[in-house]
């Protein structure tokens, strides 16, 4: 088997539904498999894609082993000589899934291989790329920054608005869309279990590099990515903003220690309230008819945020699909 097509799906049917039939309507010129792992959905709806999708293997796990261990489990199932981890909330574009095989088998030194994320609005997905987190670079997380310097090295996202199709050596792929030869992930040890979702990307990025490899960003391969759809079914709406926070913690004290972890979190914490403080200070700006943000979603993130960073929130684990 060439490629083995890898979804984890926690009650995101609604959205892998068109995601497959964008892969059967234009299927890959060589030999694949389409495993879908089912995490443990509370809704269970697995079984409609066993009836629509029928050459598609459908795993039923019995628990949600997060993003990472229901990605390993579709690994331990398949039989590709290159693993195509792709979102149930994306949709492939033309014959990205051929530009992606090509450009992986192409570079000698290619360790993993990204695409051109889109928006459901088709607007660049900026987060497709990214360089490895560090205190400098998560406190100056800031869009309209990074879109106002895009080739700052604190995230260095220009390759997205290079119209050059070549390859470009990045630091990090986005999970959402990532191909990688299966020797290379074996090597690397899979997708660490660490993390129940979020960072499992940053980290497998990481081991990647750290075996003398490069991963690499093609322009020319695209994908919409529709962006989040399992997280935000949670009740708790910023469920997913602290389970980030909590999982890039996590990698930093993997990568740089503990000690630089704590000052993560710390740093965090003192952007968060400065943030609110902004927020607080704005606010009555919206009585004058200037609203350029929603006020009451970025109160309550970053009040999230700050109670994550105090140590008040709890993160539990009970989703897995971004």
């Amino acid at each position: 088997m060439d490629l083995s097509i890898i979804f984890v799906n926690w009650n995101s049917v609604g959205f892998l539904r068109p995601c497959l039939k964008s892969i059967y309507a234009r299927p890959p010129a060589f030999s694949h498999e389409i495993i879908v792992v089912d995490n443990d959905s509370p809704d269970k709806d697995a079984h409609a894609i066993k009836q629509e999708f029928p050459s598609a293997r459908v795993i039923e796990s019995k628990a949600n082993l997060g993003f990472a261990g229901a990605n390993n489990l579709g690994y331990r199932s398949s039989s590709g000589e290159f693993l195509l981890f792709l979102n149930p909330d994306t949709e492939v574009l033309d014959d990205s899934i051929e530009t992606l095989m090509e450009t992986v088998k192409a570079i000698p030194d290619a360790g993993i291989v990204g695409c051109r994320l889109l928006n459901t609005d088709g607007s660049i997905q900026t987060s497709c790329i990214q360089t490895f987190p560090t205190i400098l670079n998560q406190v100056l997380d800031i869009e309209a920054l990074r879109m106002r310097w895009p080739a700052c090295p604190l995230w260095n996202i220009a390759p997205l608005f290079n119209e050059s199709t070549s390859p470009t050596s990045v630091e990090v792929i986005s999970g959402a869309c990532m191909i990688v030869r299966r020797g290379v992930f074996e090597k690397a040890g899979l997708f660490s279990e660490d993390y129940f979702m979020y960072a499992e990307d940053l980290d497998l990025c990481h081991k990647v590099r750290d075996l003398g490899l490069k991963n690499y960003y093609v322009g020319s391969a695209e994908v919409l990515h529709h962006g989040g759809k399992s997280s935000i079914q949670k009740p708790v709406t910023q469920w997913s903003t602290t389970m980030k926070m909590n999982s890039v913690e996590k990698f930093c004290s993997k990568t740089r220690g503990r000690l630089y972890a704590s000052l993560y979190r710390a740093s965090i914490g003192a952007t968060a309230l400065v943030r609110l403080l902004v927020i607080g200070l704005l606010r009555p700006l919206r009585s004058l008819g200037i609203n350029t943000f929603s006020a009451g979603n970025a109160w309550a993130k970053w009040c999230a945020i700050l109670r994550w960073a105090i140590g008040l929130d709890n993160v539990q684990t009970t989703t897995a699909s971004r």
